[in-house]
């Protein structure tokens, strides 16, 4: 790595790190550190008269006191934070005084990795510490973390920038507090879902991701291409198919946890890869999977919060059993005043123009009272509720309702104001899926990017004979961040979607050299804040050779700065 790209900070970190080097300790070292307890445990075990515990512990360094032959720092590791006290003839007990002298007092630096070994006490201002007997460096840090201050109780030098903590997740995690909680809580939501369904005697099963088809569901692929076979293939926009598909073979209900891939927006609520689960059980409908997920969702709350209730966005909302039902028509009617049963796709269509909507001629009934729900109705449930009995236009993969022409039995559970579950009685009727990917296909050619295409593999299945079945879909995110209180579903993944990263234009060293500027000097130029050649265009010769010649004393460059007439030519050939 180029010097000139390095702050000071990293410039005397890499210097540290040669020195260490040259003293024989090897700053990244291989063997097993045995680590025996964590901070947190440490702390919460210790009794003031138990006999003297022996420890050896590793972490992070995130803060270091010195005071002469004695120091105390701050280790931070995967539970939590414990200070350790450090005295020069603890860890030096022989002439050689090094280790503490230079190593731990000048060559060591906040985000190191150390390994201490000692024994637990209280110091006299009664903080439960580690006295080291022994100190090892596991791992040398290159770049300085941004250390947030606290002052009364007050965070001061935060890393709050959104864009920074969710492209830098790694920093975000080790100095903001409450981050890394929010994941284990996202790992004990996936735990107590798989519990339920194991104890169900469900089966975890997993599908192909790369498909030939996108179905399963109405949204926009992303398309790659399969070299071996030379065809194009499409990331899986939902496991459905291939979950029924396993049904048809003869399991008694099996489910899958894993990515989904949409080609489609992101804001704060929707991620183009996004983690779902799918549950599929014979012989059920889809009352019996509202009952199911009612049950399901309180005990995951219970498992996260201690209680079936959560606070979000100032609003508690409570996950215990039962749920409001409500059919997604009346739901509108309710809203709007309009009744869409009975009503022609014109009349609708004439009906969402009035309000203002913005439409098109590609949308059929079913998305036009999908918009219609979306604009008027969808934000307005706070409290879990199930929307039930859509359209037939609207359910492709639905079977019919049994007592309601014209409509499926089919339900979407919405809490604070977002759909988090899609669940049906399936369709199990080959004939009248056929009928139904035809009509999808029809609306395709309107130009719905996001209609079905037909599976004629899955047609092929359901010939065989499916069970009656009940099958439901839980956004895993969406459930997380109702789960943790968080409004953003950044908030919840690891590592999500980003734009590319700004990147400052710079000219090339060949369109430099167009002008005389030899390659040494371009990343000199880039670092005194010239970044393309025509930036120099106004700059005084003597000036500039002035700024190059202070780059060059303050990193120690051995290089002879160019001469005012060398400028002068460069700046010359810029204005002819």
């Amino acid at each position: 790595m180029n010097v000139l790209e390095l702050s000071e900070q990293e410039i005397g970190r890499r210097q540290s790190l040669k020195e260490l080097k040259d003293m024989g300790i090897d700053p990244y070292p291989a063997a097993e550190y045995p680590t025996n307890a964590f901070s947190t445990d440490i702390k919460n075990e210790f009794r003031d008269d138990d006999e003297q515990r022996e420890v050896c512990i590793a972490g992070r360094i995130m803060s270091i006191r010195v005071m002469g032959k004695a120091s105390f720092a701050e280790l931070q590791d995967s539970k939590g934070r414990i200070q350790v006290y450090v005295t020069r003839d603890d860890i030096c007990p022989e002439e050689n005084k090094d280790l503490y002298n230079k190593v731990f007092k000048k060559l060591l630096d906040i985000g190191d990795f150390i390994g201490i070994k000692g024994f637990v006490f209280r110091t006299q201002m009664g903080e439960i510490s580690v006295h080291a007997k022994e100190f090892t460096l596991l791992s040398k840090s290159l770049k300085p973390l941004p250390i947030v201050k606290y002052k009364d109780g007050v965070a001061y030098d935060k890393f709050d920038d959104p864009e920074l903590r969710y492209r830098q997740r790694y920093v975000d995690l080790v100095v903001n507090e409450g981050v890394k909680e929010t994941f284990l809580q996202r790992s004990t939501v996936l735990r107590t879902l798989r519990q339920v369904l194991d104890e169900n005697g469900y089966t975890e099963v997993e599908t192909p991701i790369l498909q030939t088809i996108a179905g399963g569901a109405s949204a926009r692929p992303f398309i790659t291409h399969f070299n071996a076979l030379n065809q194009n293939m499409f990331m899986r926009i939902a496991t459905e198919l291939y979950l029924k598909r396993l049904i048809v073979g003869g399991f008694e209900g099996v489910y899958e946890i894993g990515k989904n891939f949409r080609n489609e927006g992101m804001d704060r609520n929707h991620n183009p890869e996004f983690t779902c689960m799918e549950l599929y059980v014979q012989y059920k409908d889809y009352n019996w999977m509202m009952s199911f997920t009612e049950k399901l969702l309180e005990r995951i709350c219970i498992a996260v919060n201690g209680k079936p209730e959560r606070e979000i966005d100032g609003k508690i909302i409570s996950f215990k059993a039962p749920y409001r039902r409500l059919p997604i028509l009346d739901a509108i009617k309710e809203k709007t005043g309009f009744d869409v049963n009975g009503k022609t796709e014109e009349e609708i269509r004439s009906f969402c123009k009035e309000k203002g909507m913005e439409i098109d001629d590609s949308m059929g009934k079913g998305k036009l009272i999908d918009e219609l729900f979306g604009e008027f109705c969808e934000g307005t449930y706070i409290q879990p509720t199930f929307i039930t009995d859509y359209p037939v236009e609207m359910s492709p993969l639905t079977k019919m309702h049994r007592s309601k022409a014209g409509l499926t039995e089919r339900f979407e559970l919405m809490v604070n104001g977002k759909e988090l579950a899609n669940a049906y009685s399936e369709l199990n009727d080959p004939v009248d899926q056929e009928e139904r990917f035809v009509e999808q296909m029809k609306l395709a050619d309107k130009g719905d990017d996001e209609a079905m295409i037909i599976d004629k593999d899955f047609l092929r299945a359901l010939q065989y004979g499916m069970p009656p079945t009940s099958g439901i879909g839980i956004g895993i995110d969406r459930l997380v961040m109702l789960m943790t209180g968080k409004t953003f579903i950044q908030e919840v993944l690891f590592f999500p979607q980003m734009k590319p990263e700004k990147t400052i234009p710079q000219s090339n060293e060949a369109e430099w050299a167009e002008i005389g500027v030899a390659p040494e000097w371009v990343p000199i130029l880039r670092k005194a804040g010239f970044n393309l050649v025509t930036n120099i265009k106004d700059e005084k010769a003597q000036g500039l050779q002035q700024k190059i010649g202070d780059i060059v004393k303050r990193y120690k460059l051995e290089m002879q700065k160019p001469s005012v007439d060398e400028i002068q030519i460069w700046i010359n050939k810029i204005n002819e």
